[in-house]
């Protein structure tokens, strides 16, 4: 490799179909689907949170096959900051790339932070932070080796959480059946106490599709790692394939049978929380069946989850923050490689920072901690608005370039009825986080809870405008949009 391509950045294609596959499904399996998932039944009953979650998988279903085609076709490590970039204008790029690295460099510290909670459930009187600077240290490491170290762990950490999830489906099942310790009450569990299965009505429904949407974030993935696949035009197909029947067979039917097995008002699923395994669903469920050792179970599985997620989070936002350098979007120390390994280790060190800071503050100033948490919350949502939109613009720009859509390696089901449905529901969940704090007069407010859990959408407003206003720029023309650039073939 030349000074120059050292420069200029180019990224090691090493990641597998494998990998691709179950960095796709492992990003939909965490802490969601293993502790929330309670809470989501009490709240709208056990079929209200079927049809949620149901409604959010076939959203994010059109989501990633949207994705899918734009990162077979032009697979670069940058993914939707690029394509909002060539696709839709250079400020929508901009704003969606520099969203995007600050929600997984604060998810980073977020998850270091929670790694520290989980490993008290063992070692209550270590004290938290050890863990959590242990787990940092760890994932840098991953991160730093290269593409292919940080796939193969995700690969082995995404088996364990599919194991587990398989191994609650056949416990459950067996215990719904009566075969293993007793037969639950199903249809009264089912019905929610003569509620036809759902409670709350359509607003205990929209509560949980905020819960479902949190879940299933990290499906982006895909268009991320596809920048460093050895085969992308069949490795980015596979793993979008197969991400909604996975989705159908680990959420829907882990909902049906906790739905089925535990009571709606069982106070256990009432105090569900991210970092409380002895109430976690999972736990309760294996522990019906009689398997003492559940909770510890349980509580291995989520570590596991938790540092996926970090691990993850750390590889999103410093290919992110690369992809932008090289298109000029953030300082060109970023866009440097190292020849060896293919790792951008200037964009590594710096997300590393960012976390390690907001892990500090997490410990000496929480309000501030809790801002920044706060002020992530929404950016998973506004990347996903920012593929469906980019898609629709891609599409439209292919037609107006007279190009064969048919050619296409990949191509999205429903379109346009896919990118405008997940458009849709992204935009109602954004809205949705919480209508409770707008009641009454504009003075009786919940102003601290509407701040707090909208802050990202003006700080994206900021960034788009500001970049708008400073470099003049506009909506690219159909027929000028730059369909070449880090294209494949179509042959």
């Amino acid at each position: 490799m030349t000074d120059n391509q050292q420069e200029t950045g180019h990224l090691k294609r090493a990641m597998k179909t494998r990998h691709l596959s179950m960095i796709a499904l492992g990003g939909t399996i965490g802490t969601g689907l293993f502790v929330a998932s309670g809470a989501t039944i009490s709240q709208a009953g056990p079929l209200g949170a079927l049809t949620a979650y149901a409604v959010i998988g076939v959203m994010v279903y059109f989501l990633m096959t949207s994705l899918g085609e734009m990162a077979t076709y032009m697979p670069v490590a940058g993914s939707f900051s690029v394509y909002a970039d060539r696709f839709v204008d250079p400020a929508f790029g901009f704003a969606m790339g520099w969203n995007y690295w600050f929600n997984w460099a604060i998810t980073v510290a977020v998850e270091a932070a929670t790694v520290g909670v989980v490993m008290g459930f063992w070692l209550p009187d270590v004290p938290s932070w050890i863990w959590s600077a242990a787990v940092l240290i760890l994932i840098t490491a991953i991160n730093l080796l290269s593409a292919k170290a940080y796939a193969e762990t995700e690969f082995w950490m995404a088996m364990i959480k599919i194991i587990a999830v398989i191994a609650f489906l056949l416990v459950g099942l067996l215990t719904i059946l009566g075969i293993v310790f007793h037969q639950p009450d199903v249809a009264r569990n089912l019905s929610a106490g003569g509620n036809y299965g759902f409670v709350g009505g359509f607003g205990g429904i929209l509560s949980v599709f905020m819960v479902a949407g949190f879940s299933f974030q990290g499906t982006e993935m895909v268009g991320i790692t596809a920048g460093e696949s050895e085969t992308p035009e069949k490795s980015v197909p596979a793993a979008v394939k197969q991400i909604f029947w996975r989705i159908l067979l680990f959420y829907i039917l882990s909902i049906f049978i906790i739905g089925a097995i535990i009571y709606y008002k069982d106070p256990n699923l009432l105090r569900s929380s991210e970092t409380n395994v002895s109430v976690s669903p999972f736990t309760l469920v294996f522990k019906s069946a009689g398997l003492a050792a559940a909770a510890s179970i349980m509580n291995a599985v989520i570590l596991t989850a938790v540092v996926s997620s970090a691990n993850s989070g750390l590889y999103a936002s410093t290919r992110m923050l690369y992809a932008m350098a090289v298109d000029g979007m953030a300082p060109k120390i970023f866009k440097k490689v190292n020849a060896k390994s293919g790792i951008p280790v200037p964009a590594v060190i710096a997300t590393v920072v960012v976390g390690l800071l907001t892990f500090v503050t997490s410990i000496f100033g929480q309000n501030l901690y809790y801002y920044l948490v706060a002020a992530s919350g929404l950016t998973g949502f506004i990347a996903w608005i920012g593929i469906a939109i980019s898609h629709y613009r891609f599409r439209r720009a292919f037609t107006a370039q007279n190009r064969d859509v048919n050619k296409l390696r990949y191509k999205a089901k429903w379109f346009p009825v896919g990118p405008i449905i997940a458009l849709t529901l992204s935009i109602i969940v954004v809205i949705g986080q919480d209508t409770a704090s707008f009641k009454g007069s504009i003075m009786d407010w919940n102003w601290p809870g509407i701040i707090t859990t909208y802050m990202a959408l003006p700080l994206f407003a900021i960034l788009y405008f500001g970049y708008k206003i400073k470099h003049h720029t506009k909506l690219r023309k159909l027929t000028e949009v730059d369909l070449d650039t880090d294209a494949r073939s179509l042959d």
